[in-house]
């Protein structure tokens, strides 16, 4: 009776938006000699081939003369990352051997000389996915080490496995301060690149840009070219409130999808995409990861606001109310997180001279064609509207100042469980009867939406946070409402 051929398994994964978990298995059969690999393998994944008879090869190994077929699985999901070289490589070398690597995910791109490389979505892959080991290059060990609940084995070269002894990474503390709030720790960068000090002036938009990073509100500044706009949202980034761990992850995450370096910086992302930027490039889809997802737990900031296409700014308003964005396809469905801060910048008319001390060139109806760009529903899910002007206010407040209150009213949300501006519809909010009279008035009197009423009381409740007061009153009403667009 003819012997059956054996067939090793190895476990892996492939990240096109979503993780999808991918069985590699491998068998010899007697034929001519040969390698295919077959399971809708893209040409990336087909001139693995190549370099993983190179790397076995340059490294002693040598092939039976039998054919080598590999599956992908399942069959019918294309595969293109190049993270699947080193456990096709792994299914032929084990393929005679009793070891068992059904505990583990297997991830790595092989070079020609056996050395294992990272590719970019192996950090994505690992903190989707449910494995507890993994084996992955061993340059990326040390990052994927922070990530909890998980043994992570590093390997630097396909000959430390023919004699495999997999050694777990340590895992090392970052380096960063941080506070502990309720016997959890959120990381934060206390070094200011960019420091509030610079801007000369402006007192009440620094208090704007206080309370949009304390309670993560979206924020527009209008005013006239050079009076401050773009200076003060570049330097919101650096006064935003702590990350948790799992926030640092997402962030590194995006990082990695990004092609940047993994650093565990826990600065929060601020994004800056130019008002030509296509709607893919803001959205993302399939093939690439767009503006608005790596902007997630940081900042998505629009300057000359009025200047981006029309459909791209309509198409903003779900994101910034559900906190996710799904991007539906013919054969695939893929959700970013987009928790994001939304920061707008906008001259007040098409030359900009409109509130300065310049003669505006514009006529009414150019003013009005240009403000009518941004619609009335996304300006309902901007929490903070201030129109700037040139002052000659000597306001020296410093970065360190600002974030210091922030980190009051940090703690106080993170008690509460929702940063305000993403508190639930049905949140009871603790309001003085005298703080109730205002508001009621300013909803006859302005015909507020339901919508309006709510984000005053967000904001109120930010500056209720940030001062130190019991419950929300007149003196924080009054001041929510001098922030919304008349």
């Amino acid at each position: 009776m003819e012997e059956k051929t054996k067939t090793k398994k190895i476990n892996s994964a492939i990240f096109d938006g979503n993780v999808k978990l991918v069985e590699v298995e491998t068998t010899f059969i007697k034929a001519l000699p040969g390698f295919s690999i077959v399971g809708l393998a893209s040409s990336a994944v087909q001139e693995s081939k190549e370099r993983i008879k190179a790397a076995l090869l340059n490294n002693d190994y040598e092939f039976p003369p039998l054919k080598i077929i590999t599956n992908l699985s399942p069959a019918n999901l294309p595969k293109k990352s190049t993270s699947l070289d080193l456990p096709i490589a792994l299914s032929i070398l084990f393929q005679n051997r009793d070891i068992d690597l059904s505990e583990y995910l297997v991830l790595g791109e092989l070079g020609l000389d056996g050395s294992i490389k990272e590719t970019n979505d192996i950090f994505a892959i690992v903190l989707a996915s449910k494995y507890k080991k993994v084996i992955v290059p061993k340059s990326i060990a040390k990052a994927l080490s922070q990530i909890p609940d998980i043994e992570v084995y590093g390997f630097s070269n396909i000959s430390e496995f023919f004699d495999f002894k997999p050694k777990k990474e340590k895992t090392t503390k970052l380096k960063y301060k941080f506070i502990e709030i309720n016997n959890k720790k959120y990381f934060y960068n206390d070094k200011f690149k960019l420091d509030f000090k610079d801007v000369r002036g402006q007192k009440i938009a620094k208090r704007v840009a206080l309370i949009s990073a304390a309670g993560f509100h979206n924020i527009l500044l209008e005013g006239s070219a050079g009076v401050g706009k773009s200076m003060i949202i570049n330097r919101l980034k650096y006064i935003l409130p702590p990350v948790s761990l799992e926030e640092l992850l997402e962030i590194e995450k995006q990082n990695s999808l990004d092609e940047k370096e993994i650093t565990f910086n826990p600065s929060r992302p601020s994004r800056m995409p130019h008002h030509n930027s296509s709607r893919s490039a803001i959205f993302g889809g399939r093939k690439k990861i767009g503006e608005i997802a790596l902007a997630n737990n940081g900042i998505l900031f629009f300057d000359e606001l009025p200047q981006f296409r029309k459909d791209i700014l309509e198409d903003l308003r779900l994101p910034l109310q559900e906190g996710k964005l799904l991007i539906s396809r013919v054969d695939s469905k893929i959700e970013y997180k987009t928790n994001i801060l939304f920061a707008g910048a906008m001259n007040p008319c098409p030359c900009g001279n409109l509130l300065s001390k310049k003669e505006c060139r514009c006529s009414e109806i150019e003013i009005k064609r240009y403000k009518n760009r941004i619609s009335e529903p996304l300006i309902e899910r901007i929490d903070l509207y201030l129109q700037m002007t040139e002052d000659s206010d000597n306001s020296l407040l410093s970065s360190k100042e600002m974030f210091n209150k922030v980190l009051i009213a940090f703690e106080k949300q993170i008690k509460r469980g929702f940063f305000n501006s993403r508190l639930p519809e049905d949140w009871e909010f603790k309001i003085d009867n005298e703080a109730k009279e205002i508001l009621q008035k300013a909803i006859n009197n302005f015909n507020l939406s339901k919508r309006s009423e709510f984000k005053i009381l967000k904001v109120a409740q930010t500056i209720t946070d940030l001062e130190n007061y019991d419950k929300i009153n007149k003196k924080a009403i009054l001041e929510a409402l001098s922030y919304r667009r008349r």
